[in-house]
């Protein structure tokens, strides 16, 4: 190890089991205990066996006049393929404020079983900071993507009906753009053709699925407030155009009553628990790379009415959940978050200084320094956001002295709080400090989110806000097809919408092969969609999709279970 002398030294990370093993031999308190400690009676739950259960909506009637507790993002770094933790922070950190004493509660997502099977392994933290029972949880929970696939493809299966039934909207088949859903990734259904055969299998005509996470169902239910508010937003989705150009909308086909009955169990936030009892509201999973990337409005709201601390997250780095969190969630909900945590880790930082995963273990603190640079954007967009920021080292037992060290120096010198985290490996008792600077700065700050654009502002304006101070792009370039989908948007008043961006997760610029933090380039935009119920509008980046494939080695090659019912290769 090159060690100077004025390093510090870090006490030496413990050895532990794996996820899956800490998850099984965890003991859980029932339910009602946990819903205790909210003041949460059993009046207020709807319990799923004996270890997770739904709010009631008389809770939120109960407790809605009540002032907020203190809101934190969590957020992180560009994600790469060593992994950085932003979940297992965002529990970890939830933990260590019961360690000193602070009331708080957490509100995530619920996981999508595409990522679980594909290159994951599961989304419910790791080590000592999880959320249980995590195989429940990684898996079909209490069925709300499974009632989310149902109600959207529903509606699809509705649309073809009413064409094939005279089409009395009108509908052109070539601009039919409601397409199906599933919780599973499938590069082989991205583009299809449906209705083959005779005329009694429907109508020809080119279709594909995208998968529930990036579902506009999804997207509507994490943001609704109430269920009058999720028939609302069910009624305006866009399903496609007619002859005359002219948007067709879900309600005028009259099955928004019966999509809201199979979403009705759905609504309402999930309650489980963590590792060390902390109560955790779980709701909705939109993906952040091609939606918006947070947890419900629902349990967000009501995790702030019941605790003066919560902690929440959102999906990948900053140039995506967090600013998406900031311009859509937050503006729509009216939520006014205190503070962010910025989640690295010294793998993270030296693979965008150009080191290959392979190496990543071996202590490199000059390209450490070279990466630093992905963290200091990052740093600097949250503070264009208005919240002050703490970053979060998630500490890997691989790490050096010298280059954890190397980045609370570098932290220092950009004037950023820098704390390390060992709540994998330690639990809450890992990130007492981290939860102490935190704390610190939530009850500094009032909470005055900051917007980069308005929503007065053409489509194109607020692309290109985004793209220029978010992802340090030189300008925007649009396709014909992106022009003709962003003229018809206009023409229709259609483009009144904040934008959510479908981005690559793996960089700042819209090529997933530029690493650390790219300058010179210019945003593609390939083409635009309105997410009308959702309320927002998706510009579709660089080679996006909304349905992810499967990697050549995928996460459902270790996953399995015993004769006895015990999961193995969750994480």
């Amino acid at each position: 190890m090159n060690q100077t002398n004025n390093t510090k030294s870090y006490q030496p990370l413990p050895n532990i089991p794996a996820d899956i093993e800490i998850s099984q031999k965890a003991e859980m308190k029932p339910i009602q205990d946990i819903a205790s400690k909210l003041n949460l009676n059993e009046e207020d739950l709807e319990v799923y066996g004996k270890y997770k259960a739904k709010l009631e909506d008389q809770s939120w009637e109960r407790i809605k006049d009540r002032p907020d507790g203190k809101l934190i993002l969590v957020t992180a770094v560009t994600p790469t393929p060593a992994g950085e933790g932003k979940t297992c922070t965002s529990i970890g950190l939830a933990q260590a404020f019961g360690k000193l004493g602070v009331e708080h509660a957490l509100a995530l997502r619920e996981p999508s079983m595409g990522p679980t099977f594909g290159i994951k392994g599961g989304a419910a933290g790791g080590g000592y900071s999880q959320v249980l029972p995590m195989e429940d949880i990684n898996m079909h929970f209490t069925g709300d993507l499974h009632a989310i696939a149902a109600a959207h493809n529903l509606l699809a299966a509705v649309v073809d009906n009413s064409m094939h039934f005279d089409n009395p909207l009108d509908l052109d088949p070539d601009r039919v753009t409601w397409r199906r859903t599933l919780d599973v990734c499938d590069r082989q259904l991205r583009n299809c053709e449906a209705g083959l055969g005779s005329k009694f299998d429907g109508f020809p005509h080119s279709t594909g699925f995208d998968i529930v996470a990036a579902s506009e169902v999804m997207t509507i239910m994490a943001l609704a407030k109430d269920m009058e508010d999720l028939r609302e937003r069910l009624g305006r989705i866009v399903v496609g155009y007619n002859r005359s150009g002219k948007p067709v909308f879900a309600r005028e086909l009259n099955c928004i009553g019966s999509l809201c009955v199979i979403l009705k169990d759905a609504l309402k936030p999930n309650l489980v628990q963590t590792t060390e009892h902390t109560p955790v509201m779980i709701h909705c999973g939109p993906f952040g790379n091609i939606a918006h990337g947070c947890n419900s409005v629902r349990a967000t709201k009501m995790a702030l009415k019941l605790a003066p601390y919560v902690v929440t997250e959102a999906g990948f780095a900053a140039d995506l959940g967090a600013e998406k969190f900031i311009h859509i969630k937050c503006r729509q909900a009216g939520l006014n978050p205190n503070a962010a945590v910025l989640v690295a880790t010294i793998r993270a930082l030296k693979f965008h200084g150009g080191v290959e995963k392979e190496n990543l273990g071996v202590e490199n603190v000059e390209a450490l320094r070279e990466g630093c640079q992905n963290l200091k954007t990052h740093a600097e967009n949250v503070r264009k956001y208005g919240l002050p920021v703490v970053v979060a080292i998630n500490r890997f037992p691989t790490d050096t002295d010298e280059e954890l060290e190397t980045v609370r120096l570098f932290c220092e010198s950009i004037g950023v709080d820098c704390e390390l985290s060992e709540v994998v490996a330690r639990g809450g008792d890992g990130g007492t400090e981290l939860a102490k600077t935190v704390k610190r700065l939530v009850d500094e700050t009032p909470g005055a989110p900051s917007y980069l654009y308005d929503l007065e502002d053409t489509l194109k304006t607020k692309i290109e806000a985004v793209a220029r101070e978010i992802y340090r792009a030189d300008g925007v370039d649009y396709t014909e097809e992106a022009e003709a989908s962003i003229a018809r948007l206009e023409e229709n008043q259609l483009d009144q919408w904040p934008v959510c961006m479908a981005k690559t997760q793996s960089s700042l610029s819209d090529d997933p092969k530029k690493k650390n933090a790219p300058r010179g380039w210019r945003l593609q935009v390939r083409d635009v969609k309105v997410s009308n119920g959702a309320g927002f509008i998706v510009a579709l980046t660089g080679k996006m999709m909304l349905m992810p494939g499967m990697p050549k080695e995928a996460a459902f090659n270790r996953i399995d279970i015993d004769s006895e019912g015990r999961i193995s290769g969750l994480s």
